[in-house]
């Protein structure tokens, strides 16, 4: 497992650095951009899964109906009634784990790539580690007034990406406390982390909701056709 991380890390660091190698191409060497051009790399190899979840999401929705009569039904049997919302899953082509599996694959390149900024921007000589108003891309912490930015970005940003995506769990009251504590959870963690870090999260967020908006019109879309098309028949 060491050896696994070992790698990634190391795949992470030639990457930004390749990255960068691109802005200076482009006659724009800055990190911050290589950050914001890895993040859209990740966005694009990671919009199938996105994709699926959304789609499982909206399905449990539209089932909620089904799963609340199922659990009236059969309250007083946990291992019948979990065996009757499997069947109702398998029967609408619904995986319940597919929300979890983008987080999962996000909790790898997250870790490789603050040991990697860790590692690349300690070493002496690296430049051009500015963006905006972030004077060091490695930096940690709140020395400056500005340094609140950036966390504000990464507490607002998360906020809205949680409140548009649909969520398909009945546990409502517990997506409402999730929807305001972890955006104060990722506020407060990102004055512990690396800045470019944080730019990575908020770049990230940013793109998740202008994804999440033209997926939420497609799907919704899709599933207005479907009820109109069964109450036609």
């Amino acid at each position: 497992m060491h050896g696994f991380f070992t790698g990634l890390v190391d795949g992470m660091t030639l990457l930004l650095n390749w990255l960068y190698g691109v802005t200076s191409a482009l006659g724009i060497p800055n990190y911050g951009l290589a950050i914001i051009l890895l993040t859209v790399l990740v966005k694009v190899v990671l919009y199938p899964l996105n994709y699926k979840q959304m789609h499982s999401m909206l399905a449990m929705q539209r089932l909620q109906p089904r799963l609340k009569e199922i659990q009236e039904k059969y309250r007083k049997d946990p291992q019948k009634l979990q065996q009757k919302v499997m069947e109702l899953y398998q029967e609408h082509g619904i995986n319940p784990m597919s929300g979890c599996l983008p987080l999962l694959i996000q909790l790898p390149i997250l870790i490789a790539l603050y040991r990697s900024l860790l590692n690349l921007f300690s070493r002496p000589g690296v430049e051009n580690l500015h963006f905006l108003w972030i004077s060091n891309l490695g930096h940690k912490g709140i020395t400056s007034p500005t340094d609140i930015i950036l966390p504000l970005l990464a507490g607002a940003t998360t906020y809205w990406q949680m409140k548009i995506t649909p969520q398909g769990g009945g546990q409502q009251e517990m997506q409402r406390v999730m929807t305001l504590t972890m955006p104060l959870f990722i506020m407060w963690i990102t004055t512990t982390l690396p800045a470019g870090l944080g730019l990575y999260w908020v770049v990230y967020n940013i793109l998740t909701i202008i994804q999440q908006y033209m997926m939420n019109r497609r799907l919704f879309a899709r599933e207005k056709e479907a009820v109109e098309g069964e109450g036609s028949r």
